[in-house]
C-alpha cells in the first residue's frame, strides 16, 4: 500500500531526499519527527545538536529552489525599523543544501510552528472558528500584513492554508519527538528507502503566523505589478480581468477569508467566481471596466452581464448565516469595506485596525477584565 508522497501524482521517489529520523544535517540539524509532505518537498521537525533548540525542516525535492522565500526573509531582516507585524511572519532562519544520490535539496529553517488553519478549521464540528477567535486572527493578521506592504512586500497567497497557529510552548515538540521514537511507523520500499508516516500536529497555543511567501513579490509600497496569481477561490477581480495589480490584492485575500474561517469556501471557475462577485456586490463601475478588455468578455459596455452563467441569487446578508443583530451588522459592514471592484477604494491593512467589528472584540475584551 502506498503511503505519503508515493500517493502524489507523478512521484518520483529518485527527486526526494531519503531523510530518515535520526540523521544529522548540515552538522547541525538531527531530524526527530516528520511534519508532512507536498509534490516538491519533505517537512520535517529538528532539534540543533548544540542548542536543542526545535526547528521545521522544509527538504526540497532536486533542484527545486525556493529563491523567493530566502528573498522575502532576507528583505524582512534587512528592515531596521520596529513593528509588532514582523513577529507575526514565518521567516527561514537558515538554508543550505544537502546532496542526495541524484542531485541538490535545497533545505530551509522555520521557528516551529503550529498546524494551518486549514487543519484547525477541520477540529471543529462545523468546520468553522468563532466570533471572537475570528476577531482575533483577523487582527493578528493584518499586524503582519501591514508590515509586509509597508515592507513593499505582497503576500499574493494568503489563505488559511498559509495561515499558522503559534506556538509558544515547545514541550509539544519535545512529545512529538518521544512519540515518534516509541510508534515509528514506516514502511521499506525499493530496500534502501524509507517512507515515514507524518505526525499529527497538536492544537498549539499562539497567535498566528503568516506563512509560505514562496509567491510573494517584493517592490516598492503601492507598486503596481502584472501576472497570474492568488489560488482559485482567493483571486481578486483584477488579477482574474488582467489588470495590473498591487498590495490590495491581499486586502481582497483577507475578506475571502472571512468567509472561509467564519462560512466555509467554494471553488469557483473565472466567469463563477465574477458572477458570484455582481451578485454580492452589484456589476462594476464603468472606471473598473475600462481598465481591461478582457472585461468585455463578461460586461456590455454598459455594465450589465453577458455570460450564460446566471448571476446568484443572493446577498451578503443571505450568505452570513450565523450571526444576528449588530454582530452581523458589524461584519457584513467589514466585509462590504474590503469587498470592492476597484482596489484602490479597499481600506488598507492598518486601516482596519479601526474596524467596528475588530475594535468590538478589543472593548469586550478590555470590559470583561
Amino acid at each position: 500500500m502506498e503511503i505519503e508522497e508515493e500517493t502524489l501524482p507523478r512521484y518520483d521517489p529518485d527527486k526526494f531526499l531519503p531523510v530518515r529520523v535520526g540523521d544529522i544535517l548540515h552538522e547541525t540539524y538531527r531530524v526527530t519527527a516528520k511534519l508532512g509532505f507536498g509534490t516538491s518537498s519533505t517537512v520535517w521537525l529538528c532539534s540543533n545538536v548544540k542548542t536543542a533548540a526545535y526547528y521545521t525542516l522544509k527538504v526540497c525535492i532536486v533542484d527545486e529552489k525556493n529563491s523567493k522565500e530566502i528573498l522575502v526573509s532576507k528583505h524582512v531582516q534587512s528592515i531596521q525599523a520596529e513593528h509588532p507585524g514582523r513577529e507575526r511572519l514565518r521567516i527561514v532562519v537558515d538554508d543550505f543544501e544537502i546532496a542526495g544520490p541524484t542531485g541538490q535539496h535545497q533545505c530551509l529553517l522555520f521557528a516551529p510552528q503550529g498546524m494551518a488553519y486549514t487543519d484547525f478549521l477541520r477540529r471543529f464540528p462545523d468546520k468553522s472558528i468563532n466570533k471572537i477567535l475570528l476577531q482575533q486572527t483577523l487582527l493578528l493578521t493584518l499586524l503582519g500584513l501591514d508590515f509586509l506592504h509597508q515592507a513593499g512586500i505582497v503576500h499574493t497567497d494568503l489563505s488559511p492554508n498559509n495561515l499558522l497557529l503559534g506556538a509558544n510552548d515547545h514541550t509539544v515538540f519535545r512529545n512529538m519527538e518521544k512519540e515518534h521514537h516509541e510508534n515509528l511507523k514506516r514502511r521499506l520500499k525499493s530496500g534502501e528507502r524509507i517512507i515515514y508516516r507524518s505526525q499529527a500536529m497538536p492544537i498549539t497555543s499562539g497567535a498566528p503566523v503568516i506563512s509560505d511567501f514562496g509567491a510573494a513579490y517584493i517592490g516598492l509600497p503601492d507598486q503596481k505589478f502584472e501576472g497570474d496569481i492568488m489560488p482559485n477561490f482567493y483571486r481578486a477581480p483584477e488579477v482574474i480581468l488582467g489588470m495590473p495589480w498591487d498590495s490590495k490584492v491581499d486586502i481582497w485575500s483577507i475578506g475571502v477569508m472571512i468567509w472561509d474561517l467564519f462560512e466555509g469556501g467554494r471553488n469557483l471557475s473565472d466567469v463563477q467566481h465574477l458572477a458570484e462577485m455582481v451578485s454580492l456586490m452589484g456589476p462594476p463601475p464603468a472606471a473598473f471596466l475600462k481598465r481591461s478588455e478582457k472585461c468585455s468578455q463578461f460586461w456590455d459596455s454598459e455594465g450589465n452581464w453577458i455570460c450564460d452563467t446566471e448571476i446568484p441569487q443572493q446577498s451578503f446578508e443571505t450568505r452570513e448565516k450565523r450571526l444576528a443583530g449588530e454582530d452581523k451588522v458589524l461584519l457584513l459592514a467589514l466585509v462590504r469595506k474590503i469587498l470592492r471592484w476597484m482596489p484602490e477604494e479597499r481600506p488598507s491593512a492598518e486601516d482596519l485596525f479601526e474596524d467596528p467589528f475588530l475594535t468590538q472584540y478589543q472593548h469586550e475584551n478590555t470590559a470583561g477584565v
